[in-house]
């Protein structure tokens, strides 16, 4: 997900997403120490969209006060 798309999701529906992609990853991660993925550059790609959510939550908590 790009950083363009995030900016335009609402707080409380980032906020669940981001619930969502945290619970993927950590499910991604199990999967792959059991077996691994076909396509193990999506942990880095999910890692690095959580992260940019994070970012974006941040800012707009800055951006707040």
């Amino acid at each position: 997900m790009k950083i363009a798309e995030i900016r335009e999701i609402p707080t409380n529906e980032l906020v669940e997403r981001l619930e969502t992609e945290v619970t993927n990853y950590k499910q991604m991660l199990l999967n792959h120490s059991i077996s691994p993925l076909d396509n193990p550059s999506q942990i880095r790609q999910l890692r690095r969209t959580i992260a940019r959510m994070k970012g974006e939550l941040r800012q707009r908590e800055l951006n707040n006060k």
